[in-house]
Parts: structure tokens; sequence; C-alpha cells
């Protein structure tokens, strides 16, 4: 049984990594293929020189390709996180976010490769910036398995 959007939204707001790092999910599409993630600057969250603590900012964008690839391809794919890496621009400070978009051609590109039950590795990449002024933060590259 899959979770519907609005529910699995309004879950990660429960869920304690984000819980604790005080990483919400304003939006979540209906069909999987557009969520926002936004986190703002907090006691629980910041390192040793007042910014947003790096893992907090990997962690705001680690499930979400593989929750909308996992929605948008079906049950009768396997889909998990194979690696993962951040590299970060500039500090961290006040509220930042991040948006993922999962386009039709990017699902029936991986459709067409897995086609033959083989294994495909997809790379996907999110830009986390800064809320008041859209200045990059970090960008998050992932690779999943299917």
């Amino acid at each position: 049984m899959r979770m519907s959007a609005k529910l699995l939204r309004r879950g990660m707001g429960w869920w304690p990594p984000f819980l604790g790092a005080g990483i919400r999910v304003p939006s979540l599409a209906e069909d999987f293929r557009d969520v926002m993630v936004e986190m703002r600057l907090g006691l629980l969250n910041r390192n040793y020189v007042g910014t947003h603590f790096g893992g907090s900012l990997y962690t705001m964008t680690d499930p979400f390709f593989a929750i909308m690839l996992m929605h948008n391809l079906g049950g009768e794919y396997l889909v998990w996180d194979k690696s993962g890496s951040i590299e970060y621009v500039s500090p961290g400070r006040g509220a930042v976010r991040a948006r993922f978009v999962l386009t039709e051609a990017r699902i029936a590109e991986i459709r067409a490769q897995a086609a033959g039950g083989d294994k495909v590795l997809p790379e996907f990449q999110v830009e986390v910036r800064h809320a008041a002024d859209d200045s990059l933060v970090a960008m998050v590259r992932k690779t999943l398995y299917v």
C-alpha cells in the first residue's frame, strides 16, 4: 500500500530526523513529481560557527528522489539510494530550501533503461538555496539504484 502525498508530507513533520533539525515539507505534489523542503536555522541545527550544520543540510535532501521515483515507477521496480555527496558552497544562514522536480521524460528514460531487467544508476542533483535571496548554499548529488 502506497502512502498519499498529503499523508507523507504531514508524517515527515513528525519524523525524528526532520523534527529535530526543524525541516519542513511545505509542498509535495500528489503525483510525487515536485517537492519543496525548507529548514530554518535554530539551536538544534547550527554548527560551532552559527551556520547550518552540514548534516542537517544533507538530511533535508536525503530521501526525496528515492521516494519520488518509487511512487512514479511503481511497485515492480526496486529503488534504493546507492550514494550521495554534498558540496558546501556558502554558509547557510537563516532559512534554506530545496526543490525537487522529477519530469515525465526522466521517468520514461529510467523505465526504458531498466526494461530488460538491468540495473540502472540514475543520478540526480538538487540545490540548497537561501530562502531570502536565492543564493546557493550547497549542491547535493544522489545516485539511486533501480
